[in-house]
């Protein structure tokens, strides 16, 4: 008889502490046990930030965290001591959304966006002083970056006004690649949330927006030295009943280490897409009939993700869960086959937005509205069951997305997207030849701007110091 993934768990453990297994394979074995995964406990909080922390990340190593906030500060932590090792400020003039240490340099190379558009570099002196330089900008908030695995020196940028930049940090300026364009005949740019590399081939990457598609990328297809090129996916992903919805875009991303693709909708589910799932390059020229052929992606449900930009992830050293926050202000963990709830953990008093793994062992380090960081690992004296009211929070949830859908189809609605629609444009989208006024009657166009309507104004998406009314977060 196969022995369960809990009991297996515990004779690893046992073979651990014999000295029979070396810690990074050790991680590898038990590190998405069941056992452990359903011990997990709050571990501790990281005090220090000002406003929303919108960006956790470790290290390549794992012994270090970065965060950014809304206060435009970065603070490097030793997360398991619960101290801060280091702090600067970005450079950035409005709230941080993203911040990333680069392999392979010593800790001391940090690239980070931010809602005022700006991509920078920050690097950390021998005197201890820091050098901030800027990289690129976008005409729009830029919620993510994506680096090159295992490059000190490459990654890529997305923004708002649908643009996509590589970056060479040998180089000193960004590399315009393409504007991701809608799938209509007018081609406005997709505002983008999330960027990220396959890390089994990291020539692909993807890319999630203000609409239903998550699209694929070969960067073999552009030639970096170029002003900008056409926007070409080689692939696209998208559940069957979601195509050619106007009420649905995409806020985060996430590749397995066998190029699965996690996709989370803005008050939808999460979806887990395999290869042979895709509608080709353009789901407009695939016929009806072979998007029913497919396989359909496996589901994870019962959070919400309605108020902020989401990210979403894999959890364990083989990817065995998939993580995610919630508007509920929980961390939900579901397991990778099946779709099973395993872990529902209070992670904010208002929303959690950041879910981070550890590389190497069965950590996270979560964050949203609240102004700390919580680190969370396998401490508890015993498996912790779902909260008892784990289904009364996921039916309020459900309750919430379907009324939700309703309102968003309202006459109403239509008109305050339209016109919160324009004041944005205005403000970040380059001008397009030929672009046709917002009231026309060109049915494509209403349904890709209605995607992006997160019901909340425009004038409200800057923070005040913590108010979950007033900060939209990545």
């Amino acid at each position: 008889m196969m022995e369960g993934p809990s009991k297996s768990g515990f004779r690893e453990i046992g073979r651990r502490e014999l000295g029979f297994l070396p810690p990074l394979l050790f991680a590898r074995r038990v590190g998405g046990s069941e056992a452990l995964v359903k011990r997990l406990s709050l571990y501790g909080k990281l005090h220090g930030h000002k406003g929303c922390v919108n960006t956790v990340h470790f290290n390549p190593s794992g012994d270090l965290l970065v965060t950014g906030s809304d206060d435009r500060k970065i603070i490097i932590w030793d997360w398991a001591a619960k101290t801060k090792k280091f702090a600067y400020p970005s450079g950035h003039l409005e709230n941080v959304f993203q911040a990333r240490i680069m392999p392979f340099t010593d800790d001391r190379t940090i690239v980070t966006s931010a809602a005022d558009g700006q991509v920078i570099v920050g690097q950390i002196m021998g005197n201890g002083q820091v050098s901030t330089k800027h990289l690129g900008t976008h005409r729009g908030r830029v919620h993510k970056l994506a680096i090159e695995p295992g490059s000190p020196h490459i990654f890529y940028s997305c923004g708002e006004d649908g643009l996509v930049q590589h970056y060479d940090l040998r180089s000193s300026s960004a590399t315009k690649l393409f504007y991701c364009s809608s799938f209509s005949e007018n081609k406005q740019p997709i505002p983008l949330n999330a960027i990220v590399i396959d890390p089994r081939n990291p020539n692909y990457f993807s890319l999630g927006g203000f609409d239903e598609y998550a699209r694929i990328y070969d960067i073999r297809n552009y030639h970096i030295d170029a002003l900008s090129s056409s926007d070409r996916p080689v692939d696209i992903f998208c559940p069957r009943h979601l195509i050619g919805s106007d009420n649905a875009h995409i806020t985060g991303l996430a590749y397995s280490n066998t190029s699965e693709l996690l996709v989370s909708y803005n008050d939808e589910l999460i979806y887990l897409f395999r290869k042979g799932m895709g509608l080709g390059p353009n789901p407009r020229s695939s016929p009806v009939e072979e998007s029913e052929k497919l396989d359909k992606p496996q589901v994870y449900s019962g959070h919400r993700n309605s108020k902020t930009v989401k990210g979403v992830n894999f959890f364990g050293p083989n990817d065995e869960y998939v993580a995610s926050g919630s508007d509920c202000g929980r961390v939900y963990i579901w397991r990778k086959k099946g779709g099973e709830l395993m872990a529902m953990m209070v992670g904010d008093k208002h929303i959690v937005n950041c879910v981070e793994p550890h590389p190497y062992f069965p950590f996270l380090a979560t964050s949203g509205f609240d102004k700390n960081v919580k680190i969370w690992t396998p401490t508890a004296s015993e498996s912790v069951p779902l909260p008892e009211n784990a289904k009364e929070v996921m039916a309020a949830n459900k309750r919430g997305r379907e009324a939700r859908a309703q309102v968003a189809l309202s006459p109403d609605v239509i008109m305050h997207v339209l016109r919160l629609h324009r004041r944005q444009a205005s403000a970040y989208v380059e001008p397009q030849p030929s672009t046709t006024d917002l009231e026309s009657d060109n049915d494509d166009e209403r349904e890709a701007l209605l995607v992006g309507y997160t019901g909340a104004d425009a004038d409200s998406e800057e923070n005040s110091d913590g108010d979950p009314r007033d900060c939209i977060v990545s």
